[in-house]
């Protein structure tokens, strides 16, 4: 009994880091922020405008000259590919219809040193 209470507890221990892994900082905007090609990115969505802000390792604004990218916004059964245009420091889209809470979005960038990368966000 002592040895599944042992064992037990070091699996909740191990997990507790594991889990955290997966939890987004909120940005300035307040907006999750992630990682993503070598920048913090913050999204942030309004109405039929979705902004994916980007920051630098110490979360100021930066140029995003030559940055570019694309969302992929999943609600329900719809799906539809937004491309994303520099503005200010952030890559806004538009969609179609207004951007529902909890909508799935899959963002992939290419910063202007080359570096790519992919995240998924909820609305």
């Amino acid at each position: 009994m002592k040895t599944i209470v042992f064992v037990i507890g070091a699996l909740l221990r191990c997990a507790g880091p594991a889990l955290a892994q997966h939890v987004h900082q909120q940005g300035p905007n307040g907006g999750a922020m992630q990682d993503l090609a070598g920048v913090h990115v913050e999204m942030v969505a309004s109405g039929r405008t979705i902004s994916f802000n980007v920051y630098d390792e110490s979360n100021k604004p930066i140029a995003n000259n030559g940055f570019s990218g694309s969302a992929l916004l999943t609600s329900g059964g719809e799906r539809e590919t937004l491309p994303l245009v520099p503005a200010d420091n952030a890559l806004k889209g538009e969609a179609k219809k207004d951007i529902q809470k909890g909508a799935a979005v899959m963002v992939t960038l290419k910063s202007a040193d080359g570096r790519s990368g992919q995240a998924r966000f909820r609305s």
